[in-house]
C-alpha cells in the first residue's frame, strides 16, 4: 500500500512540474513577443532550451551521487521557478543580455522536470510492475504536453503573458513537496560526470533506442514548426494547425492507456512506433481534407506515446543503477538537441513549403526505423 501511494504521488508530482516546464515555454516565448517581438521572443526560448541541452549529465551525475535524490530534484524545481519568476519580474527592466542569461542558466535546471524524476521510479515499484509504470511515467508526458500550451495560450490572451509564466512557476513548486518525499538511496555512489555518456554508446540496446529516437526527434521537431502552416494552409487559420498537436497528445494518452495493460517488448516497440510516426507524417503530408490529415496526426501520437514509454522502459532495464539519472538525463538532453535541430531545419523547407518540411520529417523516421537493428552491431568499434 505504501509503494502504491509512493508511485501514484511521484506521478502526481511529475505530471505538475511537467505541465509547469510544457507551460514555461510558450509562456516566454510570449512575453518576449508581446513586449520586444518575434526575435526577442525566440532568443528567450532558445536560450532556455539549448542550456536544458546542457544541463543534464550533470544534473544526472549529482543525482547519482546523492543519497537523497529527491530534495536534488526539490532544489532544482525551486530553482527553475524562481528563474521563471526572474524573468516575468524582471524583463524590460534590466539589459536584454541579462534576461538572456537568466533564461540560460534556469534553462539548466529544467532535466530535472524530465529524466531527473523518471529515473527515481525503479525506487518506487516491483521490478515485474518496471515496464506497467514506465508507461504511466511516459503519461504524464503526453499530459503535461496536452494542458500546458493550451494552458499558455489561454491565460496569455485573457491575462497577458506574465500570469502564464507565474502560473508555470507555481505549478512547478506544487511538485517541490512530492519531490522531496522520494525515497533515499541505501548509499550515495560515486560515478564520473558525463560517464553516462559512455553508457549510453557502449551499450547495445541504449544506443540503439537513444539513436533511434534522436533521428525520430529531429524529425518531429520538423513537424511542430510545419504544423501551423499546414493548418493556415489547409484548414483555413494557424490555430487550427497549433490544436493538431492536441489531437497528436489525445491520441497519444489513449495509445499508451492501451500499452500500459499489456506485456511488450520495448527494444521492438521503439522501431514499429517510429513507423507509426513516420507513416503519421507522410500521411499529413497529402492529406486532401480536414478528416484525413487529423486522422494521419492521430497516427503520429499514437507512434509517438509508446515510443516514449518504450524507451524508458530499455533505460530502465539497461542502465547501472550507480548511474541510473545520468542516463535519463543524459539521454534526454540529446533528446532535445534532436528537437532544436528539428525546429531549426524545418524553417526555410517550411518557408519553402510545409508539405515539403513535413515529407522530410517523415523520411528522417524512415531512416531511423530502418537503421534500428544497425545499432546493435559491430560493438567492437565503440570499445
Amino acid at each position: 500500500m505504501t509503494s502504491r501511494y509512493r508511485f501514484t504521488a511521484y506521478l502526481i508530482g511529475a505530471t505538475a512540474a511537467r505541465t509547469g516546464d510544457e507551460l514555461s515555454g510558450p509562456a516566454v516565448l510570449l512575453l518576449g513577443v508581446g513586449a520586444s517581438g518575434a526575435v526577442a521572443g525566440s532568443t528567450l526560448l532558445a536560450g532556455l532550451t539549448v542550456a536544458a541541452a546542457v544541463g543534464g549529465p550533470v544534473l544526472g551525475a549529482l543525482l547519482d551521487r546523492s543519497r537523497a535524490p529527491g530534495r536534488i530534484l526539490a532544489v532544482g524545481l525551486i530553482g527553475y521557478a524562481a528563474g521563471l519568476a526572474a524573468i516575468t519580474a524582471l524583463f524590460g527592466a534590466v539589459p536584454f543580455a541579462l534576461m538572456v542569461g537568466i533564461a540560460v542558466v534556469t534553462g539548466l535546471l529544467a532535466p530535472a522536470i524530465g529524466g531527473g524524476w523518471t529515473a527515481q521510479v525503479p525506487a518506487l515499484v516491483p521490478a515485474p510492475k518496471l515496464g506497467r509504470a514506465s508507461t504511466l511515467d511516459a503519461m504524464t508526458f503526453t499530459a503535461a504536453a496536452l494542458i500546458g500550451p493550451g494552458l499558455a495560450g489561454v491565460l496569455a490572451t485573457a491575462a497577458g503573458a506574465p500570469v502564464a509564466m507565474v502560473v508555470a512557476g507555481v505549478l512547478t513548486l506544487i511538485a517541490v513537496p512530492f519531490a522531496w518525499r522520494l525515497p533515499r538511496n541505501s548509499e550515495g555512489q560515486r560515478p564520473k560526470f558525463f560517464e553516462a555518456a559512455t553508457v549510453l554508446v557502449r551499450n547495445p540496446a541504449l544506443r540503439q533506442s537513444t539513436a533511434t529516437s534522436t533521428l525520430s526527434c529531429v524529425g518531429v521537431g520538423m513537424a511542430f514548426v510545419c504544423y501551423p502552416l499546414i493548418g493556415e494552409q489547409r484548414l483555413g487559420s494557424a490555430g487550427y494547425g497549433t490544436l493538431l498537436l492536441v489531437g497528436l497528445s489525445v491520441a497519444s494518452l489513449l495509445a499508451n492507456a492501451v500499452l500500459s495493460r499489456r506485456s511488450y517488448s520495448p527494444d521492438r516497440a521503439v522501431q514499429l512506433s517510429t513507423v507509426a510516426i513516420g507513416l503519421g507524417l507522410a500521411g499529413a503530408a497529402v492529406a486532401p481534407n480536414a478528416p484525413l490529415l487529423v486522422l494521419a496526426v492521430a497516427l503520429t501520437g499514437i507512434g509517438e506515446g509508446p515510443q516514449l514509454a518504450s524507451l524508458f522502459a530499455v533505460r530502465h532495464r539497461e542502465a547501472p543503477p550507480e548511474l541510473r539519472a545520468q542516463v535519463f538525463t543524459t539521454a534526454a538532453s540529446i533528446k532535445i538537441a534532436g528537437i532544436a535541430l528539428g525546429n531549426a531545419v524545418a524553417g526555410p523547407l517550411a518557408a519553402c513549403s510545409p508539405t515539403v518540411g513535413l515529407v522530410a520529417a517523415a523520411g528522417t523516421q524512415v531512416v531511423a526505423a530502418v537503421a534500428h537493428p544497425l545499432w546493435t552491431v559491430r560493438k567492437q568499434l565503440v570499445r
